[in-house]
């Protein structure tokens, strides 16, 4: 720890603290007391690490090193400086949130979250205190302290571990479950950019509603098509739930996924398009078709005749 100086402590949990540092630039740490816990949480800290470590992707907390110390073991990752998304739902004070800004960070969040899929990882932790900004307003989804490497993608998790208020109903009633359940919690997390409120009921309450499929809707400010993916997002049935590529592949999203990607991604996928485009120019006059780029493109966008979309933010 020599090598950073502190500036603040942000938070304290049960088993350690996370200090804002500085070292050239200003990094998280998260300071784990392992000598203090037990080996499942220890192994859970580490699984922490590991995840971290290979993770890498513009929509996810950056990891940088890790190292123990005396009784601690030390995660040090960039530092967010617009601070997580439950506080800026909090700083709204009931202005609700206009539907670009909330697409346009529900999109963020699907792009990294799609990463995670399909590496078989399941984030399990899914909430507005786990999605951080950074100063631009750009999305970083964090804290993989709960997530898990699956075996193959038809395995499924049977412990419920997370937090309560974005458990699925498959989880509430101890059943096992894929990553159908961090779908959920993105209709959780997206209910909430909406409304500006989590659920607030007693626990029992709160399973029984949530079991039920039962919500309270949002404002006739935001368009049919978000209510309608809300809908699908918190569907009882996890078989009845989109995928985050599907989900991504929706127009009214997929055409807003080409200011998120980097120059060279943003140019990879201009020229599929119009490498398509003129190959349609060049095929005999006949209806217009849809055609699906995202496995070429690797993001799950959607290539749609016709589509208009307005990304202003």
């Amino acid at each position: 720890m020599d090598k950073y100086e502190t500036v603040k402590k942000i938070a304290k949990g049960g088993f350690g603290t996370t200090i804002l540092v500085k070292s050239k630039q200003q990094y998280v740490i998260k300071e784990i007391f392992i000598s203090r816990i037990i080996a499942e949480e220890r192994q859970k800290a580490q699984q922490e690490v590991e995840v971290l470590s290979n993770m890498s992707h513009p929509f996810i907390v950056q990891y940088k090193e890790s190292f123990e110390e005396g009784d601690c073991l030390y995660i040090v990752m960039d530092y967010c400086e617009g601070g997580d998304l439950s506080k800026k739902i909090e700083s709204q004070k009931g202005k609700l949130f206009s539907e670009d800004q909330i697409l346009d960070w529900f999109v963020q969040i699907c792009l990294a979250l799609k990463h995670i899929h399909d590496s078989n990882i399941l984030h399990r932790d899914i909430k507005p205190q786990n999605i951080f900004l950074t100063k631009d307003g750009t999305v970083q989804l964090g804290d993989f302290g709960v997530a898990r490497v699956l075996n193959s993608t038809e395995e499924l998790a049977t412990t419920g571990i997370g937090t309560p208020l974005y458990f699925s109903p498959e989880i509430w009633k101890h059943k096992p479950y894929n990553n159908k359940s961090d779908i959920w919690a993105l209709g959780c997390v997206l209910h909430e950019m909406c409304t500006l409120k989590p659920a607030d009921c007693s626990k029992m309450d709160l399973e029984q509603k949530l079991i039920s499929g039962s919500y309270p809707p949002v404002s006739d400010h935001y368009s049919q098509e978000l209510c309608s993916l809300l809908a699908q997002l918190l569907k009882r049935d996890p078989e009845e739930r989109p995928s985050v590529s599907s989900i991504l592949d929706k127009p009214f999203l997929s055409c807003r996924i080409l200011k998120f990607l980097t120059p060279q991604g943003q140019s990879e996928t201009l020229m599929i398009s119009e490498e398509k485009t003129q190959k349609r120019l060049e095929e005999p006059k006949g209806p217009l078709t849809t055609s699906t780029s995202g496995a070429e493109s690797g993001y799950g966008t959607k290539e749609t005749d016709n589509t208009v979309c307005d990304i202003g933010g």
